[in-house]
């Protein structure tokens, strides 16, 4: 029997470690076409994500994929992005977490995004307790604090 990766486990981990203290947890992700994004919202192939409670509804961190809902310039979208494409997840405040090194499916096509890419996105909470989209830095640009995890 073959075990499972530790992957989602370290997420669900730094992520839990993030609320009890008062941080913005955020992820990292590789977008391809097995990933569901609002279309324009990814940069060089990538998009951070704030996966706080105040930007995001049905938070649910599975083994297999993150899935949750986010609003972007005003509407509800669905993003799915499966575990495999998740790059770091981190403190937006001070920057510590983890990354880990991209495990990604043999048989995913790692060709264009079926989604329009333009600029990365960081989802703020907006005046009417909705979350909204605001552009943001990748974690590399903010020199965070990220450990490699294999």
């Amino acid at each position: 029997m073959s075990a499972t990766t530790t992957k989602p486990y370290l997420l669900r981990a730094i992520h839990d470690w993030c609320v009890d203290n008062g941080f913005t947890p955020h992820l990292a992700v590789v977008v391809d076409r097995s990933v569901v994004v609002p279309p324009g919202y990814a940069r060089d192939g990538q998009i951070v994500l704030n996966i706080g409670a105040e930007a995001t509804a049905n938070l649910d961190l599975g083994n297999e994929a993150i899935t949750f809902q986010a609003r972007f310039g005003g509407v509800s979208q669905h993003l799915y992005i499966p575990v495999s494409h998740v790059l770091a997840i981190y403190a937006r405040e001070n920057g510590q977490g983890m990354a880990f090194e991209l495990d990604l499916p043999a048989d995913v096509d790692a060709g264009e995004p079926e989604h329009e890419e333009t600029a990365g996105l960081e989802i703020v909470e907006s005046g009417d307790d909705q979350a909204e989209a605001e552009p943001s830095e990748p974690a590399s640009a903010r020199g965070a604090h990220l450990k490699l995890v294999k």
